[in-house]
């Protein structure tokens, strides 16, 4: 069972953040209601390391842990974690179930039909992941007729697809890496961060990547479209250039990525 975490992030908010902003003080807007009720609800995986994943001590940290407590500090406002698989988390953004959803995801022409996203805080690639013993998957375009394994209604996904791969879908990073080992599909796509993070804890030396995106992914915080949100989003994006400009984002990227991937 998924475990629900409260983290406390401040215990005041100053007017001066948003509250005289000219594009609505609107009684009732999903930002009053997060400030009336004085928390916010953020849907993540939680297995997804170095993102969001659990420590030894099952503490759940990661880089999307720290960026969300990032905001509801700036925003002076308890942060409640819900953990939940992918397949589910944007389908809860639009119900109401998360406020935010914070797990590394791309801006993408397909997401931006239904979302408005924020600014991106940070920047990642797309890498191609086989068995050490494949020989016949060098790149992307080797993937047609063959079989990849990844996370449902992911950008990964829709990316096999388009390479002509029949796709098998799972809820973890470690589901697919066990999937390639065994031979029950040819490969796997996922964020570079993820993977090199997988293969760097756990010493795996039976996979190897053989190719990746030329163009950086943009990973944002994305809201349903509609007035209801737009001082929200505003509040966000005025969080993250904060956490920008005073190096906040570089520094957690640095602890979890080994690099500044927020420019």
């Amino acid at each position: 069972m998924k475990n629900t975490l409260k983290i406390i992030a401040a215990a005041a908010m100053t007017a001066s953040l948003f509250g005289c902003s000219s594009s609505g003080s609107a009684e009732g807007d999903h930002l009053s209601r997060i400030q009336s009720e004085g928390r916010m609800t953020v849907g993540l995986e939680g297995n997804w390391q170095p993102f969001c994943f659990h420590d030894e001590e099952d503490v759940l940290v990661g880089y999307d842990v720290e960026v969300a407590k990032n905001i509801g500090e700036r925003l002076g406002i308890e942060i409640e974690f819900v953990e939940g698989d992918w397949s589910g988390l944007l389908t809860g953004l639009t119900a109401g179930t998360y406020d935010l959803v914070i797990n590394g995801v791309e801006i993408n022409d397909d997401r931006k039909q239904s979302y408005d996203f924020s600014d991106p805080y940070m920047f990642d690639r797309a890498v191609l992941v086989v068995k050490k013993d494949n020989t016949e998957i060098k790149s992307f375009e080797d993937l047609k007729g063959k079989t990849t394994a990844n996370s449902i209604g992911s950008s990964y996904e829709k990316l096999g697809e388009e390479y002509g791969a029949e796709v098998k879908g799972v809820e973890s990073l470690a589901e697919t890496m066990t999937l390639v080992k065994s031979g029950q599909v040819d490969a796997t796509i996922n964020a570079s961060t993820s993977v090199q993070d997988y293969i760097a804890t756990t010493g795996d030396t039976d996979i190897m990547v053989v190719d990746q995106t030329e163009e950086a992914s943009q990973i944002g915080i994305p809201l349903p479209k509609g007035d209801d949100n737009k001082t929200l989003m505003e509040a966000i994006n005025k969080a993250l250039k904060e956490m920008r400009e005073d190096g906040t984002l570089a520094e957690i990227s640095m602890k979890y990525f080994g690099a500044d991937l927020t420019n």
